[in-house]
């Protein structure tokens, strides 16, 4: 078989002039090149496509599609791919594009959480004519957390997310507005420990749960800070038991249920002042990447990141 990989190249954004980390999510060649040893491993042929705009110029001669191809500039960017798949009648791997939209969209998808009863810090949205700030009084709440409505890996947090007062608000969402020109979400700061649930497979299954660092002097994620190259020490609660474990398994496997999740995808949980665990995020199109959650599950299980990568693919196909 035959499976291509799409996968987003700089060259095919050469009109794109954005922010500084416009182009994080896409992923380095490290990955790629972990997805075609995995391929390989299971007796398929790697048939590297590039993203999207390459897909679109072409129908590619493939039997299925591995689609780790983010987009760029719109809410609906990341259904590009699984939209010309469907096109091409060409089957792929993971979330088709109702899925991703709904994902990339964090309001949204915390509405739906909530719904499910599964808990989510009290948020609001900040249109991009920032008419809605007047509406918001951190004091009640302080302090807040701002972020752009449509953006993963945290693109626009830095210390300066964390807002205490009005004044502080309205500066960082113009800052956030001017970079990213979308809605925000703004929403109760969760000062505790972080989680990260993996689920793979046809049907899901979840992997252990990981705690991830916390910088010890801001509260955000250590992997934020280090990003941004000012992290320092980091905190790591150790409270992780068997009942917060399933707790986080459980709520990531309704949710995934409601919206539709296929073959993987990765949800983060923070928890509050009070040890309290909040849902955060949902990502269906995660990152693939050498050093990164499902590689960290691959060491803990005992197994290559090969290995790890063609069990799930290997899944995945039993499935489709």
């Amino acid at each position: 078989m035959r499976i291509g990989i799409c996968y987003d190249r700089t060259e095919e954004y050469p009109h794109i002039d954005g922010p500084a980390d416009r182009f994080a999510e896409f992923e380095p060649e490290s990955t790629i090149a972990a997805m075609q040893a995995a391929v390989r491993r299971c007796g398929h042929e790697p048939v590297l496509l590039g993203g999207p705009y390459a897909l679109l110029a072409a129908r590619p001669e493939v039997d299925l599609i591995w689609n780790i191809a983010e987009g760029y500039g719109t809410r609906n960017r990341e259904g590009w791919v699984p939209t010309l798949c469907e096109l091409y009648a060409i089957p792929f791997l993971g979330s088709d594009a109702l899925t991703l939209s709904w994902s990339l969209d964090k309001a949204l998808t915390k509405q739906l959480a909530r719904s499910l009863d599964i808990p989510t810090a009290d948020w609001q949205v900040l249109g991009f004519d920032g008419s809605d700030l007047a509406g918001l009084t951190p004091s009640q709440e302080a302090p807040l957390f701002i972020k752009p409505r449509y953006e993963g890996t945290a693109k626009g947090i830095t210390e300066s997310s964390i807002v205490h007062t009005s004044r502080q608000l309205a500066a960082e969402a113009g800052r956030l507005h001017a970079l990213y020109r979308q809605d925000l979400l703004v929403e109760r700061f969760l000062p505790g420990a972080e989680y990260t649930v993996a689920v793979t497979g046809a049907p899901l299954r979840c992997h252990p749960v990981l705690e991830r660092g916390v910088d010890a002097a801001t509260g955000i994620g250590y992997h934020v800070m280090d990003g941004l190259g000012r992290a320092g020490a980091y905190r790591l609660e150790n409270r992780l038991d068997g009942a917060l474990e399933a707790a986080l398994q459980g709520w990531s496997l309704r949710l995934c249920a409601a919206m539709g999740v296929r073959h993987f995808a990765r949800l983060d949980f923070k928890c509050d002042a009070g040890g309290n665990p909040c849902f955060l995020e949902i990502n269906p199109l995660p990152t693939f990447a050498i050093d990164n959650t499902f590689a960290i599950l691959a060491e803990l299980e005992g197994v290559s990141y090969e290995e790890f990568l063609a069990g799930m693919l290997s899944g995945a196909l039993s499935a489709l």
